[in-house]
C-alpha cells in the first residue's frame, strides 16, 4: 500500500518505564490529601465510595473520583504481574487486534529509568542500575524478530530526601543522572536518541543537559487547562509539567534557549505527549482529530501518547485505537502508522537516513598521563560525544572534552589534573547523529594504553 508521507499521522506508544509499584491504602489516601486537600479515613470502604459518587466531599467528589480512579489504583505491584500483562501485549496475536492504516500491529516504545540512590522506598520500586532496562531486553530477545519495539530514556530527578516516591525536577541535585548514562554506555554499550522527562517536568538545567547530546524529546504536555486541573496542588502555576507556553497543534519545535516552551532556535526537536490512563492533560477524540487535521493539510504529525507500564496498558490500548478509528473515518485521505518514537521524529522531520556516526579513538602517551582524541567522520547532534570511564575500584564518571573542531574532532587528557591514568579500568565514548542514529565505543584494556604503545580504536555501534 503506498504511503502519502505528507498525509501521514504517526502513532507513537510511549511507555514511561518504570517496573513494579505498590501503594497502600494508607498512601492511597495520603495522596488524596496531599494533591486535593481532601482527608478522609483511609479505608477500602471509602475508596469504594469515592469511586461511585457516594461520599459527600464537600464539592470535590468529581475530583477524589479522578484521583482514585478504580481503573488507576490497580497497580501491577509485582514482576509476576507485571510480566503477565507484557506477555500478552508482546504477542503478535494481541497487536494484531489493533492494525494500523497499512495492517501494521500496535508498537510500543519503552522509555526506561533506573531507581537508584534512594534510601527510602514506600512504593517498592526495583531498585538498581540496569534493572528495567536488561528486564525489558530480555523480554524483547524472546521476540526477536517479530517486534520492532524502540527502546528510550526516562529520568526522574533525585528528591531532596532521597524517597523514591517523591516528585523533583532538579537535574542539578540529580548525581546519579551521569551515572546511570555512564554505566550503560559501558556495561550495555547503549545511549539514547529520545527522552521523556520524569513527572512531565522540565526546567533550564535538564533543558540544557538535553540539549548536548539527546536529539529528540517527547515531554510536551501542552493543553488548555481545566477547571479539574487547577484543583490539583501539585499542577498549579506549572508545579509539574509546565508547558503552558507550548504549542498545543502537534507541531513539533525547536526550543529558545531561555524557554524551553518556547520555538527557538536550539538542537534537539520537542514534540507533544499526552496522557493516556492517568488524572490529567489525557488524550481524548478532539486531541486525536486535530492531528488528523493537521496531517490532512499536508503536514505529516506525530500523535504521541503516554502511560506507564505499571497499570494494565490494555485498556489504554483499546480506548486510543478506538479513537484512531473514528478519526480514521472523518479524514480518509490520512494514513496512520504505528511507530517507534526515533523512525516517527525523522519522517516528520525529513531527515535523511544515515549510517552511524563512524568515531576514530587514538591515544597519544605522554609522562604520566595520555591524551585521548575522538574524531567524528560527521558532524555530531550536539557540541561534545558523552565521555563515560570506569575506574578500578568500580566509580563511572563523566567529563567534558576540549573541542578541537566543534561536532567533529575532540580531545582528552587523562592526568592528576583530570582522572588519574592509571586508575582507569574502561573508557566510553556516545554521540548521536542529527537524524537520531547512535554511535558507541568501548575501550575495555586500557591499561594497554597507559604504557608507551599508544593504541587505536574505532566504531559505530547502533
Amino acid at each position: 500500500m503506498s504511503i502519502d508521507k505528507k498525509k501521514t499521522v504517526y502513532v507513537v506508544h510511549c511507555v514511561d518505564t518504570e517496573g513494579p509499584l505498590h501503594e497502600s491504602t494508607a498512601a492511597t489516601f495520603q495522596r488524596l490529601k496531599d494533591i486535593a486537600n481532601i482527608v478522609v479515613e483511609p479505608t477500602r470502604e471509602n475508596l469504594e465510595k469515592i469511586a461511585l459518587g457516594k461520599l459527600n466531599l464537600a464539592g470535590k467528589e468529581n475530583l477524589a473520583c479522578a484521583l482514585l480512579d478504580t481503573q488507576l489504583l490497580r497497580y501491577l505491584d509485582t514482576w509476576d504481574k507485571l510480566d503477565a500483562m507484557l506477555h500478552d501485549v508482546m504477542s503478535s496475536e494481541y497487536r494484531r487486534q489493533f492494525m494500523d492504516s497499512c495492517g501494521n500491529g500496535w508498537r510500543f516504545n519503552w522509555f526506561i529509568m533506573d531507581h537508584v540512590g534512594y534510601t527510602d522506598n514506600p512504593r517498592r520500586r526495583d531498585i538498581g542500575y540496569h534493572n528495567i532496562f536488561d528486564h525489558y531486553s530480555e523480554i524483547l530477545s524472546e521476540y526477536k524478530g517479530i517486534l520492532n519495539d524502540e527502546l528510550h530514556w526516562h529520568f526522574h530527578p533525585m528528591s531532596t530526601y532521597r524517597e523514591a516516591h517523591v516528585c523533583a525536577t532538579s537535574f542539578l541535585r540529580s548525581p546519579h543522572l551521569l551515572d546511570i548514562l555512564s554505566r550503560r554506555v559501558i556495561d550495555r554499550q547503549w545511549f539514547p536518541t529520545c527522552f521523556r522527562a520524569g513527572f512531565h517536568a522540565e526546567r533550564p538545567d535538564s533543558h540544557w543537559f538535553l540539549e548536548q547530546w539527546i536529539p529528540f524529546d517527547f515531554s510536551n504536555q501542552a493543553v488548555q487547562t481545566a477547571e479539574l486541573d487547577m484543583q490539583q496542588s501539585d499542577m498549579v502555576d506549572g508545579r509539574f509539567g509546565d508547558w503552558r507556553r507550548a504549542p498545543m497543534d502537534w507541531s513539533p519545535y525547536h526550543p529558545s534557549h531561555d524557554d524551553y516552551q518556547m520555538p527557538g532556535n536550539c538542537n534537539r526537536v520537542i514534540f507533544r505527549c499526552l496522557n493516556v490512563g492517568t488524572r490529567m492533560r489525557l488524550i481524548d477524540q478532539q486531541q486525536v482529530d486535530l492531528a488528523f487535521a493537521r496531517a490532512d493539510d499536508g503536514k505529516p504529525t506525530i500523535l504521541a501518547f503516554t502511560d506507564h507500564d505499571f497499570r494494565d496498558m490494555r485498556f489504554d490500548i483499546q480506548k486510543v485505537h478506538q479513537m484512531l478509528v473514528s478519526s480514521s473515518s472523518r479524514y480518509p485521505k490520512v494514513q496512520w502508522l504505528h511507530s517507534g518514537a526515533r523512525d516517527a521524529a525523522s519522517e516528520v522531520l525529513g531527515l535523511d537516513p544515515t549510517p552511524p556516526i563512524k568515531l576514530t579513538v587514538s591515544f597519544e602517551h605522554r609522562p604520566n598521563s595520555f591524551m585521548m582524541r575522538v574524531e567524528s567522520n560527521t558532524e555530531s547532534f550536539g557540541p561534545q560525544p558523552y565521555l563515560a570511564v570506569k575506574t578500578f575500584d568500580k566509580n563511572y564518571l563523566t567529563d567534558n572534552f576540549d573541542i578541537q573542531i566543534p561536532r567533529r574532532a575532540w580531545t582528552y587528557v587523562f592526568d592528576s589534573q583530570s582522572i588519574q591514568p592509571m586508575s582507569i579500568d574502561k573508557i566510553g565514548i556516545a554521540v548521536n547523529s542529527g537524524n537520531g542514529t547512535t554511535s558507541v565505543v568501548v575501550i575495555d584494556d586500557v591499561r594497554k594504553i597507559v604504557g608507551p604503545d599508544a593504541g587505536v580504536a574505532e566504531g559505530s555501534v547502533g
